[in-house]
């Protein structure tokens, strides 16, 4: 199947939560981690969201600088990345500050997520992908947005979504950044959710990278395919 380059970026706690147990909006990443951040965003055709994280952020990651938006607009990419929120039931409050920003917006859904937003303004596209029980077929998403045109892909989170595109062997590249705090809480979440994998079957990964700046680590992983 072709589809898009996929990297997970993240920034978590020394012990790996990338929030805490209530979900708490604020970022604990340092300038640096934002800067490396809106780096790897500007270097996207698209990004993929949950909408749990949308609803605890509330708005999406834009690219500012003015040497990453010229980079942008010599490689004849337009100013944002499309912002592509992903849930299978479609429930997001029109009111959140996304909603009003100057980007391209998608929505990644089932049909039941679809007939939701059918009649009201807020997405410039609605893609469907019905995989029944499971909600939402990745596969079938990933081979149409390559149809679509979009090539690479930056997923922020979080890690219920993450932890599903792992499952179905659609990610390529991690950043995680480690910040120094420790966070803690059965509850809090961490960058790959779900039902998790036996150690004999989970997925391996390369290291490509480690750099320390301050008091952070930027980490950067490729998975390794047999």
């Amino acid at each position: 199947m072709t589809r898009p380059h996929t990297t997970v970026i993240l920034a978590m706690s020394a012990d790996g939560k990338i929030a805490d147990a209530v979900r708490s909006p604020t970022l604990f990443g340092s300038p640096n981690d934002k800067a490396h951040l809106e780096t790897q965003v500007a270097l996207a055709d698209a990004i993929l969201v949950g909408a749990g994280t949308l609803r605890s952020g509330e708005s999406a990651m834009r690219v500012i600088n003015p040497e990453l938006l010229k980079q942008r607009e010599e490689q004849g990419k337009p100013p944002q990345p499309i912002q592509i929120i992903c849930s299978r039931h479609a429930e997001i409050n029109p009111q959140l500050k996304f909603f009003s920003q100057p980007i391209p917006r998608w929505l990644l859904t089932t049909p039941e997520g679809a007939k939701r937003w059918e009649q009201q303004p807020g997405f410039d596209r609605i893609l469907v992908a019905n995989g029944g029980d499971k909600g939402i077929d990745w596969q079938a998403a990933f081979s149409e947005m390559a149809q679509l045109g979009l090539e690479r892909i930056a997923v922020l989170g979080g890690g219920e979504l993450v932890a599903s595109l792992v499952a179905e062997d659609l990610i390529d590249e991690f950043w995680l950044t480690v910040c120094p705090l420790i966070i803690g809480g059965a509850t809090a979440p961490t960058p790959v959710q779900g039902t998790g994998f036996l150690t004999a079957e989970a997925p391996r990964l390369e290291l490509l990278s480690a750099s320390q700046v301050e008091q952070e680590l930027f980490l950067h992983y490729r998975l390794q395919r047999k």
